[in-house]
């Protein structure tokens, strides 16, 4: 069940042999860490990785650019695939498995089956995108049946889908441990993602935006200023360089409701679009005295 002789991951796609490798060195005392992708991998996923690698005795990494997460007219047949140099990536890691599985493996043929979360799923990208957590949900659960690690790795970059992962998670008593990584960004601040490809070059100039607006929300935040002021700057900051907003808000961090009066733990939250690309960001913001 190791890698190759010459170091290489050991590729897998099927779930029934991926099971049984991962079910095989947890039995022989090995702690499995698992990293779940799309594929285009960047130095944000290699972080999750290094991550894994750092915490566990062997480590996973799937690709599956899954199609259930995809609205009709999104962009699931540009979304970029480069298995090649994914592999290269992660041969310079101590990573021992590769799961490339096919859509009918994760899909069999009359797979009748979603898992449909609420609570954190609902607000924000759950508005914009009907049904987009639902298939994160679904080939998360059937990730983690196939590949039954000890832990399991995800940025924080999308934090509504962290709480998503975790609600599932906790309400299906799954018996892995969710760990989520911070962002890694750029230099000038714009998050990693693997859509910036999309970006044409005037809007990569401008994608800064987003990341702009969330260090305003956190001057504004630590300055004592109302939710309403700072999420009005945010969307301001926003428009200013071109970016057509989605949302731009302060919400509690743990289930992205309203704050309460109390104090509490907040994040900072943007999505908007620059062309035909859509980006999101986020921010956690420091204690402060009151929420509002």
């Amino acid at each position: 069940m190791d890698g190759d002789a010459d170091g290489r991951p050991r590729l897998l796609d099927s779930p029934a042999a991926m099971r049984g490798a991962v079910l095989e060195a947890r039995a022989a005392g090995r702690r499995v860490g698992f990293v779940p992708t799309m594929g285009a991998l960047h130095a944000g996923h290699a972080s999750l990785v290094d991550q894994a690698v750092a915490d566990c005795d062997d480590v996973a990494v799937s690709i599956f650019v899954n199609p259930t997460q995809f609205a009709p007219g999104e962009d699931f047949g540009r979304y970029p695939r480069t298995l090649d140099a994914d592999l290269r990536l992660l041969e310079k890691r101590r990573v021992r498995w590769v799961f490339t599985p096919r859509v009918e493996d994760l899909y069999p043929p009359g797979a009748a089956t979603r898992v449909v979360v609420e609570g954190p799923a609902l607000p924000f990208e759950g508005v914009i995108r009907p049904g987009h957590f639902s298939g994160v949900a679904t080939v998360v659960c059937r990730l983690f049946t196939a590949l039954p690690a000890n832990a399991a790795y995800f940025g924080a970059k999308d934090w509504q889908q962290t709480l998503v992962v975790k609600r599932m998670v906790h309400d299906l008593g799954l018996p892995i441990d969710v760990v989520v990584r911070p962002t890694v960004r750029e230099p000038d601040g714009l998050a990693l993602s693997s859509r910036n490809t999309y970006l044409a070059a005037a809007d990569r100039s401008r994608a800064v935006a987003l990341h702009e607006s969330l260090l305003l929300a956190e001057r504004l935040w630590q300055g004592g200023a109302a939710v309403a002021a700072i999420e009005r700057g945010m969307r301001d900051a926003l428009e200013a360089r071109g970016v057509a907003v989605d949302y731009a808000a302060v919400v509690a961090a743990d289930s992205l409701e309203p704050l309460p009066s109390a104090p509490a733990p907040a994040v900072a939250l943007v999505a908007g679009r620059l062309g035909t690309t859509r980006l999101i960001d986020n921010l956690l913001l420091p204690p402060r005295a009151t929420a509002d």
